[in-house]
């Protein structure tokens, strides 16, 4: 039988960035988060699934690279904060200018933070995590996707997302970090955006950017 839930992590593209499929084995519905370059991998783990929906942590062009093909592949609605809905279609703003010029497809649904999306047995809870980009969203997993949260270029095994980009910023990252991330229980799994997956509880005493301080001390 197959699992409740599997969630399968693809490094891709020119900087190997994570695009997530979880799929939803009660229904056979999939979501997708984040749509890095050379998305073949994603569309072959989610056939005989029902894409649901395509979940954007953010518009940088290294997530968002695969999206006019998994568009095109799966009809998939997509979501992304309304703060870099403007960034898909412009390379500027989304960073591909001086690269290969990243033109995605415009978003369907637009997000604030505190909406809760629920797909098959699925829900996320957005929380809004500003620092590493002005619209930065992650995703908390409810229901079969309990313990889980897509972190984006948030939070990292051993670091943070890097905050010297356009619209970034040091002391807000840390504040989205303590005040969205810190408060979830120890044993939930941390799915970044970049590199392996990692644990809130691993990340609280061992996360030298997070200097050790309990969640929201001194940063409110």
């Amino acid at each position: 039988m197959e699992p409740a839930l599997r969630v399968l992590a693809f490094p891709l593209g020119p900087v190997q960035a994570n695009g997530y499929v979880l799929l939803d084995g009660a229904s056979g519905v999939a979501v997708l988060v984040d749509a890095p370059h050379d998305p073949d991998p994603m569309l072959e783990a989610v056939r005989g699934h029902r894409v649901a929906a395509v979940m954007l942590t953010h518009a940088h062009f290294d997530h968002i690279g695969g999206l006019q093909a998994i568009k095109e592949a799966t009809g998939a609605p997509v979501w992304i904060h309304r703060n870099e809905a403007g960034w898909l279609g412009d390379p500027q703003l989304n960073l591909s200018v001086w690269l290969e010029p990243v033109v995605a497809p415009p978003a369907d649904h637009l997000l604030e933070g505190g909406e809760r999306l629920a797909f098959g047995s699925m829900e996320f809870e957005v929380r809004f995590t500003p620092g590493h980009s002005p619209g930065h969203v992650v995703y908390v997993g409810r229901g079969a996707a309990e313990g889980l949260v897509l972190a984006g270029d948030t939070l990292f095994a051993g670091g943070i997302g890097r905050t010297d980009l356009p619209g970034g910023d040091l002391e807000t990252l840390l504040q989205s970090i303590h005040r969205e991330l810190m408060v979830l229980p120890d044993a939930t799994r941390v799915l970044p955006g970049h590199g392996p997956e990692t644990r809130i509880g691993t990340e609280r005493v061992a996360n030298p950017f997070l200097r050790l301080r309990s969640a929201g001390r001194g940063l409110d």
